[in-house]
């Protein structure tokens, strides 16, 4: 994030091109991984690029920061943008996100709440998601269902 933080900097809160990586996180029960984030919305486990990394580092880092776990093989679902992924922030700032989507079984840890972005974390069943998802990442698991699912 300090790269994003170092370029706001310069450019304000001037709409920006960020590049970023979620990952579906899938137990032995198929059940999903989600984030309960301190703004009070469920969404996936992931966030921004930083500089000098792949999206799979990303998503590898992202995971190990916000939950503890380490991940193993992960498959590529899908790369989401467009106007759809428009976000203006409370602060001003303004971006289209570029995510990849990635999903893995292959988990190992404990999961580990990093108290600055998430409230919790718990494991739902597809059929029994929460009503207060963000929406791209309702977009990401639709893509996931549509396209990709791990057997």
């Amino acid at each position: 994030m300090d790269f994003v933080k170092n370029l706001r900097k310069i450019v304000g809160t001037r709409p920006l091109i960020l590049p970023g990586s979620v990952v579906i996180i899938l137990n032995d029960q198929d059940e999903l991984l989600l984030q309960h984030r301190n703004d009070g919305s469920w969404g996936l486990v992931g966030g921004l690029m930083e500089l000098g990394e792949s999206m799979e580092e990303t998503a590898r880092r992202e995971v190990k920061e916000e939950s503890g776990l380490e991940i193993g093989k992960m498959t590529l679902i899908d790369v989401i943008s467009g106007p759809d992924y428009y976000l203006k922030l409370e602060n001003g700032d303004e971006l289209y996100s570029v995510t990849a989507v990635y999903a893995s079984k292959e988990v190992s840890g404990e999961i580990e709440i990093d108290q600055s972005e998430s409230r919790n974390m718990k494991y739902f069943k597809a059929d029994q998601l929460p009503d207060n998802m963000i929406d791209e990442y309702r977009h990401c698991l639709d893509s996931y269902f549509q396209k990709a699912r791990l057997r």
